[in-house]
């Protein structure tokens, strides 16, 4: 049957709401009419348990990623230096923080499966403050449906795009969570309502008929969510988590896979090194700002005092592997070459392509006790896989930075 005709609408003050009175004159059909979703799981006291879950994730993930971020590019500023002790703490934060992500995409697909009958209201804004909320709101999904999706695609080293994932991720990650605070200052009052009354007793949908028996009840659901966080989790934590180790069948990095145990994320072969690093003419070269450069060769290496450090390799992408590497200390190798305290050193890769080919190493770093120039792994000389014939190793470093088949340390003052 046709619609009657409206009578003409005059716009007021609010061009929002002008707009929203036409909108509710013409309304479409189909999942837009009012009573269109009855299901006792689009309820509110859901919503804000889920919702309350992700703002544990997504802030774990914030702080954790800041952390990650300044351990790939220090600011040296007095307490913000990562810093060197204990040597197993970038392990801890980064597992934490790829493990949080995952486990956060099980929860954002449930909180947007429970309020996903919002996004169908008609009209879609009522007001110009529903209209600025509910952009903020899109926003806000926008932007963790993007960070959840390319930190996962870095966890399994598939990048669709071509941007720089390190820098986008880094600022990505900061309006998020800024929209992310926005919103929860505006859903504040309804969320502690929410929160306040049992599961089962919010009436977000009074007008809903009673639920069959043996329909999903609001508590199940919430119990089906954690379920599937449990799962991804158990999954996936074992790369870094040893005792789960054997549970990990999604994780794409395992510990004990991979020569000498340890897992690798380039090879030699993809670094363009498989001649050079077993050239026999290979030298070391401690150049720059010192007193007397060195140019060693591997007997040369193994000729000065070898010291032993027990310390894992934690890549960004959420593994980690332990290992007792042994070789030359850094700090003494600038001992020998004259070089001034304070420096900073620039570690070079015979790797010729490709990012990551050099790093840095604050003075700090080059002054601990175990930042070394290792030469062997668990007893046995390093696979050319692992950086043969020498690569640094120090605590609390990410692995990219935990550079490969070094030739060159250069001392800048």
């Amino acid at each position: 049957m046709p619609r009657r005709p409206q009578p003409p609408l005059k716009p007021g003050k609010d061009p929002v709401a002008f707009v929203a009175r036409r909108l509710e004159a013409h309304r479409p059909p189909g999942p837009f009419q009012e009573g269109a979703f009855t299901s006792r799981l689009h309820d509110e006291g859901v919503a804000a348990r889920l919702g309350l879950a992700l703002a544990v994730t997504f802030f774990t993930c914030f702080a954790t990623g800041l952390i990650s971020h300044f351990a790939q590019n220090p600011l040296d500023i007095g307490f913000l230096s990562t810093p060197v002790s204990p040597g197993w703490l970038y392990r801890v934060t980064q597992g934490t923080h790829v493990a949080m992500g995952i486990a956060s995409i099980p929860l954002l697909l449930f909180k947007l499966w429970t309020v996903y009958p919002l996004l169908f209201t008609w009209p879609p804004a009522k007001n110009v403050v529903q209209a600025t909320e509910r952009l903020f709101v899109g926003a806000l999904v926008a932007l963790a449906v993007f960070q959840l999706f390319s930190g996962l695609a870095n966890t399994v080293g598939w990048y669709p795009w071509e941007f720089n994932f390190v820098v986008t991720h880094f600022w990505a990650s900061w309006m998020l969570i800024g929209v992310l605070m926005i919103h929860i200052g505006a859903k504040m009052r309804q969320t502690r309502r929410a929160l306040a009354k049992p599961v089962e007793e919010t009436e977000a949908h009074a007008e809903s008929p009673p639920a069959p028996t043996g329909t999903l009840s609001r508590r199940g659901a919430l119990g089906a969510a954690a379920a599937a966080v449990g799962a991804v989790t158990l999954t996936t934590v074992g790369q870094t988590f040893r005792p789960f180790k054997e549970l990990a069948a999604l994780a794409p990095r395992v510990p004990g896979i991979g020569p000498q145990g340890i897992p690798i994320n380039r090879s030699a072969i993809s670094a363009g090194v498989t001649e050079t690093a077993i050239d026999a003419a290979f030298r070391l070269r401690v150049t720059g700002d010192v007193q007397t450069p060195l140019e060693l060769s591997i007997a040369d290496l193994r000729a000065m005092p070898q010291h032993e450090a027990d310390l894992p390799i934690t890549c960004v992408e959420g593994w980690s592997a332990s290992g007792v590497w042994s070789g030359v200390r850094v700090r003494d190798l600038l001992e020998r070459a004259g070089a001034p305290e304070g420096g900073e050193i620039i570690v070079r890769s015979l790797q010729m392509r490709k990012s990551f080919r050099t790093s840095e190493l604050n003075t700090i770093f080059a002054r601990a006790d175990d930042t070394l120039l290792a030469l062997d792994i668990n007893g046995e000389p390093l696979h050319i896989d692992h950086g043969f014939p020498c690569r640094l190793i120090a605590p609390n470093r990410p692995g990219v930075l935990q550079t490969k088949w070094v030739t060159t340390l250069e001392v800048r003052t």
